[in-house]
């Protein structure tokens, strides 16, 4: 069963492009995780995260916006104990829901996410997961299998490559195969917050080798291994290259788990609260939202790329381009 039908694209075009609203609620559900990544920075900022009926608030205020679509993640949903209901009220909603999880209590907790039509683990690696995040990945491997098994959509596996996995990455893919699910990359992100000697670790510094493995992941993508990203931003991916128009900050409302209205994961400085209300809060950014977007050298998160090149029309991507 696929929840993204053409009278949903119809309506998140609709959304989008006449009313110039987001289509996507990505709401950081909590301030916690269960892993201690060095090249994360979400994990060691304490703040406080919204109560259930805030929560509840800010679900029914968005779908009276026109958002079609809850996306749950970071610091680690599944640490949030009311997570199952929070999704139950999304759905009745009427909201398509998704949630992106580190995968360490997925085996624990796969059973109460009967109302996630989407789910998204991140895994950088087999042999190299250890070294990325510090833990064998046999910690995670049961909850993917399990999940597997209850989902009714497909799962997918996200693949931040580094110059830690690159040795990692084709038998990554092939075992997406033997698992049927799907994968997406994208490259890691140095963000400023996080100290130099991190990003000599663990940052893409052999150039040659990084090329070649993403030659590799497009033509294990034309040989028919389940990767959902376009040939398009693949090759973006590959020449390290931004030429995309992004639209990140007018497909989704990015909101922190304290209430705080983000332009985007980059550019995190708040425009606005939820208490002030999403419609006043919209409107009122659109020109400092604009000339963020003007002004930004650009990331290559996948689904910022993707969905802005969506946004454009661009054929290839909506050709090829396979998340939903």
């Amino acid at each position: 069963m696929n929840t993204f039908s053409p009278v949903i694209a119809a309506k998140a075009l609709w959304q989008m492009r006449v009313k110039r609203r987001p289509f996507v609620l990505s709401h950081a559900i909590n301030s916690r995780c269960n892993m201690k990544c060095s090249f994360c920075e979400y994990w060691k900022e304490s703040g406080s995260q919204m109560e259930l009926e805030d929560v509840f608030r800010l679900l029914e205020e968005a779908r009276a916006f026109g958002i079609l679509a809850y996306n749950a993640w970071t610091v680690e949903p599944l640490l949030r104990e009311d997570l199952p209901e929070i999704l139950a009220h999304a759905k009745d909603l009427g909201m398509i829901t998704s949630l992106i999880t580190n995968g360490l209590l997925l085996e624990k907790r796969v059973d109460e996410l009967q109302n996630l039509d989407y789910l998204s683990v991140s895994v950088d690696g087999i042999s190299s997961y250890r070294e990325i995040r510090g833990m064998e990945f046999d910690r995670i491997l049961p909850g993917i299998v399990k999940a597997k098994e209850s989902m009714k959509n497909s799962l997918l596996l996200n693949c931040v490559i580094s110059g830690k996995n690159l040795d990692d990455i084709e038998e990554l893919i092939q075992l997406t195969r033997e698992l049927d699910v799907k994968i997406s990359f994208e490259p890691l992100y140095e963000f400023g917050g996080i100290g130099n000697d991190t990003w000599e670790k663990l940052g893409i510094r052999d150039m040659q080798k990084y090329r070649t493995v993403v030659d590799r992941i497009i033509e294990m993508k034309k040989e028919g291994y389940p990767i959902i990203n376009s040939y398009t931003y693949l090759k973006m991916v590959r020449d390290l290259k931004t030429e995309f128009t992004c639209h990140a900050n007018d497909i989704i409302l990015d909101v922190a788990s304290d209430g705080s209205i983000e332009n985007c994961r980059v550019h995190r400085e708040p425009i606005g609260h939820v208490r002030d209300g999403i419609a006043n809060v919209w409107e009122a950014s659109r020109k400092k939202r604009k000339n963020v977007s003007e002004n930004c050298s650009k990331c290559l998160f996948f689904g910022y790329v993707e969905n802005s090149l969506m946004y454009n029309f661009d054929l290839e991507v909506m050709r090829h381009y396979d998340w939903m």
